[in-house]
Protein backbone atom coordinates (compact mmCIF):
# COMPACT_ATOMS: atom_id res chain seq x y z
CA UNK A 1 0.00 0.00 0.00
CA UNK A 2 1.56 3.10 -0.77
CA UNK A 3 -1.41 5.34 -0.55
CA UNK A 4 -0.84 7.38 2.83
CA UNK A 5 -4.74 9.19 2.60
CA UNK A 6 -6.07 6.91 5.62
CA UNK A 7 -2.67 6.71 7.66
CA UNK A 8 -2.82 9.25 11.02
CA UNK A 9 -0.07 8.59 14.11
CA UNK A 10 -0.77 9.00 17.42
CA UNK A 11 1.85 12.14 19.05
CA UNK A 12 2.51 9.50 21.49
CA UNK A 13 4.14 7.24 19.17
CA UNK A 14 6.67 9.80 18.52
CA UNK A 15 6.77 10.92 21.79
CA UNK A 16 9.82 12.53 21.89
CA UNK A 17 8.52 15.41 19.73
CA UNK A 18 6.46 18.07 20.36
CA UNK A 19 3.23 18.59 18.62
CA UNK A 20 4.50 21.14 16.30
CA UNK A 21 7.22 19.20 15.22
CA UNK A 22 5.32 16.21 14.62
CA UNK A 23 2.94 18.32 12.73
CA UNK A 24 5.36 19.30 10.56
CA UNK A 25 7.45 15.92 9.97
CA UNK A 26 3.88 14.30 9.52
CA UNK A 27 2.66 16.42 6.87
CA UNK A 28 5.70 16.52 5.25
CA UNK A 29 5.65 12.63 4.92
CA UNK A 30 2.60 12.30 3.54
CA UNK A 31 0.80 11.61 6.96
CA UNK A 32 -2.74 12.34 6.38
CA UNK A 33 -3.49 12.08 10.04
CA UNK A 34 -2.62 12.65 13.79
CA UNK A 35 -4.52 11.79 17.31
CA UNK A 36 -3.41 13.78 20.06
CA UNK A 37 -2.62 12.83 23.53
CA UNK A 38 -3.46 15.20 26.73
CA UNK A 39 0.64 15.41 27.85
CA UNK A 40 1.32 16.48 24.22
CA UNK A 41 -1.06 19.54 24.16
CA UNK A 42 0.14 20.48 27.86
CA UNK A 43 3.77 20.37 26.30
CA UNK A 44 2.57 22.62 23.47
CA UNK A 45 1.48 25.64 26.07
CA UNK A 46 -1.07 27.65 23.62
CA UNK A 47 -4.31 25.69 24.24
CA UNK A 48 -6.10 23.14 22.51
CA UNK A 49 -7.53 25.95 20.23
CA UNK A 50 -4.15 27.12 18.80
CA UNK A 51 -2.90 23.46 18.53
CA UNK A 52 -6.32 22.30 16.25
CA UNK A 53 -5.07 25.58 14.34
CA UNK A 54 -1.67 24.28 13.88
CA UNK A 55 -2.49 21.13 12.68
CA UNK A 56 -5.00 22.50 9.76
CA UNK A 57 -2.42 25.22 9.03
CA UNK A 58 -0.25 21.88 8.31
CA UNK A 59 -2.87 20.33 6.40
CA UNK A 60 -3.00 17.29 9.16
CA UNK A 61 -6.53 16.58 9.95
CA UNK A 62 -7.18 15.93 14.14
CA UNK A 63 -8.24 12.84 14.01
CA UNK A 64 -8.81 12.05 17.63
CA UNK A 65 -8.26 12.87 21.01
CA UNK A 66 -6.72 10.45 24.20
CA UNK A 67 -7.62 9.81 26.16
CA UNK A 68 -11.01 9.85 28.55
CA UNK A 69 -12.67 7.82 30.53
CA UNK A 70 -11.17 6.34 34.25
CA UNK A 71 -14.73 5.99 35.41
CA UNK A 72 -14.56 3.56 38.35
CA UNK A 73 -13.82 4.22 42.08
CA UNK A 74 -14.63 2.89 45.68
CA UNK A 75 -16.46 6.18 46.87
CA UNK A 76 -19.33 8.09 44.60
CA UNK A 77 -17.42 10.72 45.25
CA UNK A 78 -14.45 9.76 43.54
CA UNK A 79 -16.87 8.78 40.10
CA UNK A 80 -18.84 11.88 40.35
CA UNK A 81 -15.45 13.65 39.96
CA UNK A 82 -14.70 11.18 36.74
CA UNK A 83 -17.60 12.69 35.45
CA UNK A 84 -16.43 16.02 35.49
CA UNK A 85 -13.18 15.57 34.41
CA UNK A 86 -14.77 13.28 31.01
CA UNK A 87 -16.85 16.67 30.52
CA UNK A 88 -13.39 18.97 30.70
CA UNK A 89 -12.08 16.33 28.17
CA UNK A 90 -14.36 16.68 25.63
CA UNK A 91 -14.68 20.09 26.12
CA UNK A 92 -11.12 20.54 25.40
CA UNK A 93 -11.47 17.57 22.26
CA UNK A 94 -13.94 20.25 20.53
CA UNK A 95 -11.33 23.33 21.51
CA UNK A 96 -8.99 21.03 19.51
CA UNK A 97 -11.64 20.30 16.70
CA UNK A 98 -11.47 16.35 17.50
CA UNK A 99 -14.46 14.39 16.19
CA UNK A 100 -13.92 11.85 18.97
CA UNK A 101 -12.49 11.34 22.47
CA UNK A 102 -10.90 7.90 23.13
CA UNK A 103 -11.98 6.17 26.51
CA UNK A 104 -9.31 4.00 28.81
CA UNK A 105 -12.71 3.18 31.00
CA UNK A 106 -11.00 2.19 33.89
CA UNK A 107 -10.68 -0.68 36.71
CA UNK A 108 -10.64 -0.09 40.45
CA UNK A 109 -8.48 -3.09 42.70
CA UNK A 110 -10.55 -3.55 45.65
CA UNK A 111 -14.14 -4.16 43.33
CA UNK A 112 -14.85 -6.69 40.61
CA UNK A 113 -14.60 -6.22 37.35
CA UNK A 114 -18.59 -6.44 37.41
CA UNK A 115 -19.24 -3.77 39.36
CA UNK A 116 -16.46 -1.63 37.39
CA UNK A 117 -18.23 -2.13 34.21
CA UNK A 118 -21.51 -0.92 35.83
CA UNK A 119 -19.61 2.31 36.94
CA UNK A 120 -18.06 2.34 33.40
CA UNK A 121 -21.62 2.48 31.90
CA UNK A 122 -22.99 4.70 34.13
CA UNK A 123 -20.57 6.92 34.10
CA UNK A 124 -20.18 7.07 30.18
CA UNK A 125 -24.26 7.32 30.52
CA UNK A 126 -23.93 10.46 32.44
CA UNK A 127 -21.05 12.10 30.23
CA UNK A 128 -22.89 10.99 26.49
CA UNK A 129 -25.18 14.23 26.33
CA UNK A 130 -22.12 16.35 27.00
CA UNK A 131 -20.51 14.69 24.32
CA UNK A 132 -23.36 14.94 22.09
CA UNK A 133 -24.04 18.56 22.53
CA UNK A 134 -20.09 18.99 21.76
CA UNK A 135 -20.15 17.47 18.56
CA UNK A 136 -17.87 14.94 20.08
CA UNK A 137 -17.95 11.08 20.02
CA UNK A 138 -16.57 8.96 22.41
CA UNK A 139 -14.79 5.53 21.67
CA UNK A 140 -14.70 2.54 24.13
CA UNK A 141 -11.36 0.78 23.52
CA UNK A 142 -11.73 -2.77 24.91
CA UNK A 143 -8.05 -3.55 26.58
CA UNK A 144 -6.01 -6.75 26.58
CA UNK A 145 -6.78 -8.47 29.99
CA UNK A 146 -3.58 -8.26 31.18
CA UNK A 147 -4.75 -4.07 32.25
CA UNK A 148 -7.95 -5.48 34.09
CA UNK A 149 -6.52 -4.60 36.98
CA UNK A 150 -6.64 -0.96 37.45
CA UNK A 151 -6.57 0.35 33.62
CA UNK A 152 -10.24 -1.28 32.28
CA UNK A 153 -12.90 -3.71 33.22
CA UNK A 154 -13.58 -3.53 29.72
CA UNK A 155 -11.66 -6.24 27.59
CA UNK A 156 -13.43 -7.43 24.70
CA UNK A 157 -15.34 -6.36 21.94
CA UNK A 158 -18.35 -8.17 23.53
CA UNK A 159 -18.36 -6.20 26.82
CA UNK A 160 -17.77 -3.20 24.57
CA UNK A 161 -20.82 -3.36 22.22
CA UNK A 162 -22.72 -4.23 25.60
CA UNK A 163 -22.09 -1.10 26.81
CA UNK A 164 -23.33 0.76 23.71
CA UNK A 165 -26.61 -1.48 23.37
CA UNK A 166 -27.07 -0.37 27.56
CA UNK A 167 -26.49 3.16 26.97
CA UNK A 168 -27.86 3.67 23.33
CA UNK A 169 -27.13 6.53 22.01
CA UNK A 170 -25.47 7.68 18.58
CA UNK A 171 -22.55 9.39 19.86
CA UNK A 172 -21.40 5.96 21.55
CA UNK A 173 -19.08 3.73 19.86
CA UNK A 174 -15.87 1.64 20.02
CA UNK A 175 -11.95 2.20 19.28
CA UNK A 176 -10.86 -1.55 17.65
CA UNK A 177 -7.06 -1.30 18.36
CA UNK A 178 -5.89 -4.70 17.07
CA UNK A 179 -3.21 -5.25 20.06
CA UNK A 180 -5.89 -5.35 23.33
CA UNK A 181 -8.17 -7.75 20.73
CA UNK A 182 -5.95 -9.39 18.11
CA UNK A 183 -6.23 -12.70 20.51
CA UNK A 184 -10.41 -12.71 21.07
CA UNK A 185 -12.36 -15.68 19.22
CA UNK A 186 -15.17 -13.95 18.78
CA UNK A 187 -13.57 -10.63 17.33
CA UNK A 188 -15.07 -11.44 13.84
CA UNK A 189 -18.09 -11.57 15.08
CA UNK A 190 -18.11 -8.61 17.37
CA UNK A 191 -16.58 -6.53 14.86
CA UNK A 192 -19.50 -7.64 12.68
CA UNK A 193 -22.01 -6.45 15.05
CA UNK A 194 -20.25 -2.99 16.02
CA UNK A 195 -20.29 -2.54 12.10
CA UNK A 196 -24.07 -3.36 11.69
CA UNK A 197 -24.86 -1.13 14.75
CA UNK A 198 -22.57 1.45 12.66
CA UNK A 199 -20.60 2.30 16.12
CA UNK A 200 -17.01 1.03 14.96
CA UNK A 201 -15.61 4.44 15.63
CA UNK A 202 -11.58 3.91 15.36
CA UNK A 203 -9.18 1.63 14.26
CA UNK A 204 -5.52 1.03 15.66
CA UNK A 205 -2.41 -0.62 14.18
CA UNK A 206 0.79 -1.99 15.91
CA UNK A 207 2.11 -5.21 16.78
CA UNK A 208 2.47 -7.47 19.51
CA UNK A 209 5.84 -8.97 20.03
CA UNK A 210 6.69 -12.55 20.90
CA UNK A 211 8.05 -12.00 24.19
CA UNK A 212 7.80 -8.51 24.75
CA UNK A 213 10.42 -7.16 27.22
CA UNK A 214 7.71 -4.39 28.40
CA UNK A 215 4.05 -5.14 28.96
CA UNK A 216 3.16 -1.50 28.23
CA UNK A 217 6.07 0.16 26.51
CA UNK A 218 7.52 -3.06 23.87
CA UNK A 219 4.80 -2.56 21.20
CA UNK A 220 6.16 -3.61 17.72
CA UNK A 221 5.61 -2.01 13.83
CA UNK A 222 3.42 -3.60 11.92
CA UNK A 223 4.38 -6.90 10.57
CA UNK A 224 7.52 -6.97 13.31
CA UNK A 225 5.20 -9.50 15.75
CA UNK A 226 2.31 -12.11 15.99
CA UNK A 227 -0.77 -10.14 15.09
CA UNK A 228 -2.84 -10.81 11.84
CA UNK A 229 -2.98 -7.57 11.55
CA UNK A 230 -4.20 -7.90 7.12
CA UNK A 231 -7.24 -10.05 8.51
CA UNK A 232 -8.56 -8.04 11.33
CA UNK A 233 -7.86 -5.18 8.76
CA UNK A 234 -10.06 -7.29 6.14
CA UNK A 235 -12.52 -7.76 8.55
CA UNK A 236 -13.47 -3.79 9.70
CA UNK A 237 -13.07 -3.14 5.96
CA UNK A 238 -15.90 -5.24 5.28
CA UNK A 239 -18.03 -3.52 7.77
CA UNK A 240 -17.55 -0.08 5.54
CA UNK A 241 -15.25 1.24 8.05
CA UNK A 242 -13.46 3.98 6.21
CA UNK A 243 -11.76 6.32 8.94
CA UNK A 244 -8.03 6.62 9.38
CA UNK A 245 -5.82 3.78 10.47
CA UNK A 246 -3.90 4.83 13.54
CA UNK A 247 -0.23 3.80 14.03
CA UNK A 248 -0.49 3.97 18.12
CA UNK A 249 2.68 2.44 19.81
CA UNK A 250 4.43 2.59 22.84
CA UNK A 251 8.14 1.86 22.76
CA UNK A 252 10.88 2.73 24.95
CA UNK A 253 13.35 1.03 22.02
CA UNK A 254 11.80 3.01 19.57
CA UNK A 255 11.82 6.14 21.41
CA UNK A 256 15.28 6.31 21.98
CA UNK A 257 16.32 6.07 18.29
CA UNK A 258 16.03 9.03 15.50
CA UNK A 259 12.77 9.97 15.43
CA UNK A 260 13.05 10.86 11.59
CA UNK A 261 14.27 7.42 11.03
CA UNK A 262 11.76 5.79 13.03
CA UNK A 263 8.95 7.39 10.91
CA UNK A 264 10.45 6.14 7.91
CA UNK A 265 9.80 2.99 9.55
CA UNK A 266 6.36 3.11 10.51
CA UNK A 267 5.95 4.17 6.59
CA UNK A 268 7.50 1.61 5.24
CA UNK A 269 5.96 -0.89 7.67
CA UNK A 270 2.19 0.80 7.05
CA UNK A 271 3.12 0.18 3.32
CA UNK A 272 4.12 -3.08 3.59
CA UNK A 273 0.39 -4.43 4.71
CA UNK A 274 -1.52 -6.19 2.17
Amino acid sequence: MSDLSNLCIHSITTKPWGLREAATKYATAGVAGISVWQDAVASFGDGHRAAGEMFRSEGIDVVSYVRGGFYTALEGAGRLKAVDDNKRIIDEAAALGAPLVVLVCGATPGQSLFESRKQITEGIAATIQHASDAGVKLGIEPLHPMYADSRSAVNTMSQANAICDEVGHSHLGITADVFHIWWDDRLEEEIKIAGEKNRLFSFHICDWKNLPEDMLNDRGLMGEGVIDISGIRRWVNETGFSGYEEVEIFSNKYWAMDQDDYLGQIIDAYKSLS
